[in-house]
């Protein structure tokens, strides 16, 4: 094996070390906020405060813990403007806006904390109204951080807005068993040990490739 070939080696084995590190990133718990495209929920570009929709649109809100919008969990349950707002007849001079909130499962709930049952309503509200003013109509009372971030919809959750919480406490990964009861929670991966040992493994390799060339060439 060349000196060439060794480096390479070395440098694989501490990217994979490296990759060990970021499988422990943090998620953020929050409300997201979604908009219904014919059959497809579309996460939303602005938040319910500047978005002003249009008499049958469908939006959505979900609590969950992930990382970005990309692995954002979407809301469940009937998501049709026809089935949601059956019971609300059309006014002059109002619209009517279908949301569907979703408060999320047990495993992203904070501590002490239990999610209702997913539900939909639908909102009357002027026509100038903004997502934020139909939901404030329906699912109240409604909780915002000081930078205008929704934390709590229907009260839900009682504190937090935002916060990170480290991956092993959201539903979006599973949390590795602890081999011994010594073991803490924050406590080296099994990917960092395997890099680890990936690294030693190739240092043995070298220092007998060393040895080799050395008696070859007596």
């Amino acid at each position: 094996m060349t000196p060439r070939r060794l480096v390479l080696l070395f440098l694989a084995a501490f990217l994979l070390i490296g990759t060990a590190g970021q499988a422990q990133a943090a998620g953020y718990r929050y409300w997201s906020f979604w908009d219904r495209d014919g059959g497809t929920w579309v996460y939303a570009t602005q938040g319910p405060s500047m978005t002003r929709p249009s008499d049958g649109d469908v939006q959505g809100f979900r609590f969950a813990v992930s990382e970005n919008s990309g692995d954002a969990a979407q809301p469940r349950g009937t998501a049709d403007f026809a089935s949601i707002c059956a019971r609300t007849p059309a006014e002059e001079g109002r619209k009517r806006v279908a949301l569907v909130l979703d408060f999320g499962t047990a495993p992203d709930a904070p501590s002490g904390e239990t999610p209702p049952a997913p539900r939909t309503a639908c909102a009357q509200v002027s026509p100038d109204a903004t997502t934020a003013d139909a939901l404030a109509a329906v699912a109240g009372p409604l909780r915002y951080n000081t930078n205008a971030l929704l934390c709590a919809i229907a009260g839900y959750p009682k504190s937090g807005c935002g916060e990170q919480v480290s991956q092993k406490e959201g539903s979006n990964v599973s949390a590795a068993p602890k081999a011994t009861e010594d073991e803490g929670d924050d406590g080296p991966s099994i990917g960092l040990y395997a890099g680890i040992a990936v690294v030693a493994a190739l240092a043995a390799a070298a220092t007998w490739q060393s040895r080799r060339r050395r008696n070859a060439g007596r």
